[in-house]
């Protein structure tokens, strides 16, 4: 892989990780206009390994709240009397919404990475997911707040993570989809968002960097890997932080128009022969 395409694709997941816009998708779409054949193991693997450099972002900007979550859930494993702390709970809730898509993407594994990753697939999730978006934003009642949360609403979040899976649903849009149909507020469900991507992302990451270490080697090379994870870590470093002040203040109106425009740019430009599907 030329290093500058590494920069750019990796700035743009660095954006789009968290943006309710698929990063996936727009990785995969720019991918083939790049000449790269998206099903191909080591562009696979690539895209899930420069994942984790959003991730680390994630982790640093989110320290203080992880450290403190982290030594709640410890507390509350050594002495039951800590189990009714708010944080011990919250960190169980996002531990049981981790386990759908770890589950899912390793029985599906096969499909995800090939079939899936068809730009007629990823195109119509950007359109189609977007109506779900958009009737989760209009009916928001958004009266429950980070305390609030409890495992049955991060098991349901989870589970309709597990539609991420499909490139241009969107990890992000299709956690705070649910979030808001469950009546959390918008900054709680982008938070939650970003604590479920961490167990999510870094497992991906971590498994496609073991399995596929040769495919990496012999194909997109670990240098411009690499590069690009660093690129993608700075990058979300400065997304999470935009997200978090946009969000609450703002719908996601912008980020519905934008998919819907895209998606049917990617169909038309699939369906006239000038972007390959795979």
């Amino acid at each position: 892989m030329d290093l500058w395409h590494a920069i750019v694709l990796g700035a743009v997941e660095g954006v789009t990780e968290f943006l309710p816009i698929s990063s996936t998708g727009h990785l995969t779409i720019l991918e083939s206009a790049f000449g790269y054949r998206v099903d191909d193991p080591d562009i696979t693997a690539f895209t899930a390994i420069i994942q984790v450099g959003a991730v680390l972002a994630t982790l640093l900007y989110l320290r203080a709240d992880i450290k403190r979550i982290l030594a709640a859930f410890f507390r509350g494993v050594a002495r039951s009397e800590h189990r009714r702390d708010l944080d011990f709970k919250f960190a169980i809730a996002v531990l049981l919404g981790s386990i759908p898509i770890g589950i899912v993407g390793l029985l599906f594994k096969d499909e995800i990475e090939t079939t899936l990753r068809s730009l007629w697939f990823v195109g119509s999730a950007l359109i189609l997911w977007s109506f779900v978006m958009l009737f989760a934003d209009m009916n928001a009642k958004q009266d429950r707040h980070e305390r609030d949360v409890t495992w049955k609403d991060t098991l349901i979040i989870g589970v309709t993570q597990c539609l991420a899976l499909i490139p241009g649903v969107s990890r992000s849009g299709a956690t705070m989809s649910a979030g808001l149909l469950r009546g959390l507020d918008r900054v709680t469900v982008t938070r939650l968002s970003f604590f479920l991507s961490i167990p999510a992302l870094s497992a991906a990451g971590v498994l496609q960097a073991v399995t596929e270490f040769d495919n990496i080697s012999n194909g997109v090379g670990w240098g411009p890997t690499l590069v690009a994870t660093a690129v993608s870590f700075v990058v979300a470093w400065f997304a999470v932080s935009w997200l978090l002040r946009y969000i609450a203040r703002h719908s996601y109106a912008i980020f519905i128009v934008y998919r819907v425009a895209l998606g049917a740019l990617i169909l038309l430009l699939v369906s006239t022969g000038v972007l390959s599907a795979t």
